[in-house]
């Protein structure tokens, strides 16, 4: 596994001011070294002096061209970093190591730049259609936030570090449907898709930065964008959540009758309001769980006699 090297490279405004000096003179010299062959080469001269001075003229000039061309090359060390990006240097297959600090630089001409943006990224994982823990199809997608932090495994340990993200993160939350439920079972205090985001997108982001460090790479975020039944059992599945409302509701509607109807009881008796038997507290308790309980308002009932006749 490689790790990052921070480097400090020349200021790219010194370099500038070489350069240009370099390319100047050069320049400034070729051309003169040009007009004294050309003028020296016009002269009707045949013998050894001629010679010596025709060879030096030659060699002046191709220093000169040499001195030019470096210059040129020199200039392709030039390179800017922008805040929030790095530069990885590669020189004949080495790793050099990273730049990170902003502004104009100057590095060997002859190193491969590699640009790598530090930013937060934002990513949207596709819906997919899996099974969750009790067999039910769902639908689910997520958005990711990442960016680089190791600039030298994500270069050299993955092949196109994007990718490798975006795969690792179908993965994850392929995993992450498979491990829970989409709503509650028999019990309420299990996690579930549905009623425990939190815990759930916390579970997600952890496992996909334990996938994602080999490549360099930090998870700031990860939460689910979308959750739904897939469409094939999605009526099923609201009938079912419906009828489990209702019950749920019947339920706590009786537990509160129930209670009303022994308090009822008990403050008449505490207070010696009126005297009842077995028969008639049997009576009044049916009255007010119809009451309590009905869907529909009670209807008044006039009774003219007793509850015995």
């Amino acid at each position: 596994m490689n790790k990052e090297r921070q480097i400090t490279v020349r200021s790219g405004w010194g370099m500038l001011v070489v350069t240009a000096a370099v390319l100047i003179v050069a320049t400034t010299s070729l051309v003169i070294g040009l007009i004294a062959t050309e003028h020296h080469s016009s002269l009707d001269f045949i013998g050894v002096e001629m010679t010596l001075a025709t060879g030096a003229h030659v060699a002046w000039i191709v220093v000169s061209s040499l001195v030019v061309v470096a210059g040129l090359i020199f200039t392709g060390g030039f390179f800017t970093l922008e805040p929030n990006e790095a530069r990885v240097l590669i020189l004949f297959g080495s790793y050099q190591g990273t730049v990170r600090e902003p502004g104009w630089h100057w590095t060997n001409p002859f190193a491969t730049k590699h640009r790598i943006s530090l930013r937060w990224r934002n990513m949207n994982v596709d819906k997919l259609k899996v099974n969750d823990k009790r067999g039910n199809p769902v639908e689910i997608a997520a958005v990711v936030v990442w960016r680089v932090e190791d600039t030298a495994q994500a270069l050299f340990d993955v092949d196109r570090y994007e990718s490798f993200v975006g795969l690792q993160s179908d993965s994850a939350l392929r995993q992450l449907a498979v491990r829970y439920a989409y709503d509650h079972g028999e019990t309420d205090d299990e996690i579930t898709l549905r009623s425990s985001v939190e815990e759930v997108s916390d579970e997600f982001r952890r496992e996909l930065e334990e996938r994602v460090a080999s490549a360099g790479v930090r998870v700031e975020e990860a939460r689910l964008s979308h959750l739904a039944y897939a469409p094939e059992i999605a009526g099923a599945m609201l009938k079912r959540q419906q009828a489990e409302a209702i019950i749920a509701a019947r339920t706590k509607i009786v537990h509160g009758a129930v209670s009303m109807v022994d308090m009822a009881l008990t403050d008449l008796a505490e207070k010696k309001v009126v005297e009842l038997d077995e028969e008639r507290k049997a009576a009044m308790v049916s009255n007010l769980l119809v009451i309590l309980c009905g869907e529909t308002e009670a209807q008044p009932v006039l009774n003219t006699g007793t509850l015995y006749t």
